[in-house]
């Protein structure tokens, strides 16, 4: 079953167990892995507009023509 709207997936808990590192290594470890999430993080949605091939497809899956005027906008 499909969800509505804009549902981000659960950031994960990581834990780094007593005595498996000092506090330090610790940190370090906690930033590497953060640094990690933001570069591999897909990028940020374009701002504004509809994206050619989403109204392609809206159009197309209503059997309205290309050229029509878009209920969707854009």
């Amino acid at each position: 079953m499909s969800r509505n709207g804009r549902h981000h997936p659960a950031r994960p808990r990581i834990e780094v167990s007593r005595g498996a590192a000092t506090p330090e290594e610790a940190a370090a470890i906690a930033a590497a892995i953060e640094q990690f999430l933001r570069d591999s993080a897909p990028p940020p949605a374009p701002a504004g507009g509809m994206s050619p091939w989403l109204r392609a497809g809206l159009l197309e899956g209503t059997g309205r023509p290309a050229d029509a005027h878009s209920p969707w906008g854009g």
